[in-house]
C-alpha cells in the first residue's frame, strides 16, 4: 500500500492523543490564578513588550535589614538580567543571620530556587524556596532545621517573606510566565543586607563579633558580588563543609 494511503489514519492517531497541558493552563484551573491574571497581566504583559521582553527568565533578590525584594528579567536569548521591579518586604521577623533551626522565627539566607507554587495559600498566593537546601542541612545546630519557607500575600510572618496581596498576585503571575517559557528553576537569592564593599563595616556591626556569621556573610559575599559585576548568575555549589563554591 502507498505510503500516502496512511495519513489519514496517521493523523487520525495523532488527533486521539491527549495533548499535555502548559504549566500555566494547570494553574489557571485556580480562581486565584485566574484573578491575578486578569487584573495584573495585560499591564504586566504591556510593559515586557515595551521592554522587548518576550519569553523570559526571572531572577529574585531579597534584602532583610533593607526590607527590599528585586524581580530580575532577560529574555531567554539574553545573557545578561535587567531589573524589572522592587518591591517592599512588609513584615520581618528574627534578626540579620541565617535560619538554622525550626522555630527561631529566622528568614533564611543563602542561595535558593522556588519549588512550590501554592495558589490556595492562607497568605492568597505564595511561592515556597527549597529551604534547607545542602548548605542549610550541614550547618544547622538542630537535627530539625525547619522548613516551609515561602514569598507570600498578606502582611505577616514567622521566618517567610510577606509582599501584600496586590504585589503577590503580580509576582506569581511573571513565575507562572517564566515556569511555562521552561525556566525550571527561579533562583532566589536571600541576603541580610546588600553586600557591596562600601556596605562591610555594617557587616561587622550587624555580626556582632562572630566570626562564624561574618564568615558566612563573606561566603554569601562572593555570590553577591558575582552578580553585581556580569548581570549574569554564577555556578552555585555546595562542599562537605556547607560553605558555598562559587563559579
Amino acid at each position: 500500500m502507498p505510503l500516502y494511503f496512511l495519513i489519514p489514519f496517521i493523523i487520525l492517531i495523532i488527533s486521539w492523543i491527549p495533548r499535555q497541558e502548559s504549566f500555566k493552563e494547570q494553574q489557571m484551573r485556580y480562581p486565584r490564578v485566574r484573578a491575578s491574571y486578569s487584573e495584573k497581566f495585560p499591564a504586566l504583559r504591556k510593559e515586557l513588550d515595551s521592554l522587548g521582553i518576550g519569553d523570559f527568565d526571572l531572577f529574585i533578590r531579597a534584602f532583610k535589614v533593607d526590607e527590599e525584594f528585586e524581580v530580575w528579567i532577560k529574555n531567554k536569548n539574553e545573557e545578561h538580567y535587567q531589573l524589572f521591579r522592587t518591591y517592599d518586604i512588609c513584615s520581618s521577623s528574627g534578626r540579620p543571620g541565617p535560619k538554622r533551626r525550626r522555630g527561631d522565627l529566622q528568614v533564611p539566607e543563602g542561595f535558593y530556587h522556588i519549588n512550590v507554587f501554592n495558589p490556595y495559600s492562607n497568605f492568597y498566593l505564595s511561592l515556597g524556596i527549597n529551604y534547607p537546601n545542602r548548605s542549610d542541612r550541614i550547618l544547622s545546630k538542630a537535627d530539625y532545621p525547619g522548613g516551609d519557607i515561602y514569598i507570600h500575600g498578606s502582611c505577616v510572618t514567622i521566618g517567610c517573606i510577606p509582599l501584600t496581596d496586590e504585589i503577590i498576585k503580580e509576582l506569581y503571575v511573571l513565575a507562572v510566565e517564566a515556569r511555562t517559557s521552561r525556566q525550571d528553576r527561579i533562583p532566589v537569592h536571600i541576603f541580610p543586607t546588600r553586600l557591596h564593599n562600601n556596605y562591610m563595616e555594617n557587616l561587622y556591626y550587624l555580626a556582632e563579633g562572630d566570626p562564624d556569621l561574618l564568615s558566612f556573610w563573606m561566603n554569601l559575599k562572593e555570590g553577591f558580588d558575582y552578580f553585581e559585576i556580569h548581570l549574569t548568575l554564577p555556578e552555585i555549589s555546595v562542599d562537605d563543609s556547607g560553605t558555598y563554591i562559587i563559579r
